[in-house]
């Protein structure tokens, strides 16, 4: 799904930016509806819930997260039975959630839903985006070098890099082509494998897929597949390879064979919206993103890596920090511009 929205970039700092407050908003609870993959996934919807319980914790709000075995064929009445259920706040963490989320919302007006990773328009509803292309750009710029220095134990020389993503779609391939294009600035002739599971919650499946690209020379993985992608890390480790973690540090999944993680700060975001609705902010019909320059997209410490990684390595990643940041680079945005002829 592909939504080509004008769309209002705002800072992370909702409270500053967003004035007007609405009468006894706060007085109901929030709901977390988790996305595919579900909880335990060390990813994506865990650390968005660790940012929904520190809401909570602090603004002493009631709320509890909402999981289903059926979350996308299920989105509209998900979203309803929430409503219903008298929750005043509903952040969405599912993206195929969007476009039902639209027309549920028009009918509890006075419920405000939350959704990540794309643009609704609507009176109650406020749309949180993540750069996620920029982080996954440093992430290319990391494997491209790395993956030619035979020197890193696990490493080949070929230029051979690759990428598994949950389901072929622009929210997912954001995150692909950033890293293909952070890789090419590197290397253009680097060799980018993409594969797609089409399901987020299938370890074995990751793993299995992985162990077959690991096979064709890749030595180095980027997972995109939430819960699935717990299998490419495994996999990473029972060959003594790469793979790059997603969306929360996964660095700790297996010590030494994860190169970095992207990190995708939802819990940051998802933190701030709840915050702000126990605050009675008007949230609806706002859109807030976060990127390299809010400090909500990044590279994880490396702490198992760090070591392994010429320091020459990594100041050409802070090089592209730098430039993203100052808007000398930009990253190809599928969800805005459509896919970019290398991923179609």
């Amino acid at each position: 799904m592909t939504c080509r929205i004008d769309m209002l970039i705002v800072t992370t700092a909702l409270v500053s930016v967003l004035g007007t407050p609405t009468v006894n908003a706060a007085d109901k609870p929030a709901a977390l509806i988790i996305a595919q993959g579900g909880m335990g996934d060390e990813s994506y919807n865990d650390l968005a819930f660790a940012g929904f319980q520190r809401a909570l914790k602090e603004t002493g709000l009631e709320g509890k997260p909402v999981e289903s075995k059926d979350v996308v064929a299920q989105a509209a009445d998900i979203l309803r039975r929430a409503s219903d259920a008298d929750f005043g706040l509903v952040v969405d963490l599912e993206y195929a959630h969007g476009e039902p989320m639209l027309e549920v919302a028009k009918d509890y007006p006075d419920t405000t839903f939350a959704i990540l990773n794309q643009v609704q328009k609507g009176d109650n509803i406020v749309s949180v985006l993540f750069q996620e292309q920029e982080g996954s750009y440093l992430a290319g710029v990391l494997a491209a070098q790395v993956t030619t220095d035979t020197s890193i134990k696990g490493i080949n020389a070929e230029p051979i890099i690759g990428v598994i993503g949950g389901t072929k779609s622009a929210g997912i391939d954001k995150f692909i082509a950033g890293y293909i294009e952070g890789a090419k600035s590197v290397n253009p002739k680097i060799d980018v494998k993409v594969a797609y599971s089409n399901n987020f919650a299938d370890p074995a499946l990751g793993q299995q897929m992985a162990k077959a690209m690991f096979e064709e020379g890749v030595d180095i993985i980027y997972q995109v597949a939430g819960g699935t992608g717990t299998g490419v890390i495994q996999a990473a480790k029972d060959t003594g390879h790469f793979a790059i973690g997603v969306d929360g540090d996964q660095d700790g999944v297996a010590p030494g064979n994860v190169l970095t993680s992207m990190i995708k700060k939802t819990d940051v975001a998802v933190e701030d919206v709840v915050k702000n609705y126990a605050k009675d902010v008007k949230l609806g019909g706002t859109t807030v993103a976060y990127g390299l320059k809010e400090d909500g997209v990044g590279l994880s410490d490396m702490k198992y890596t760090k070591d392994i990684i010429p320091a020459a390595y990594l100041a050409k990643v802070e090089a592209a920090k730098a430039e993203i940041i100052s808007g000398k680079v930009k990253v190809w945005n599928v969800v805005e511009q459509g896919y970019p002829d290398y991923l179609k």
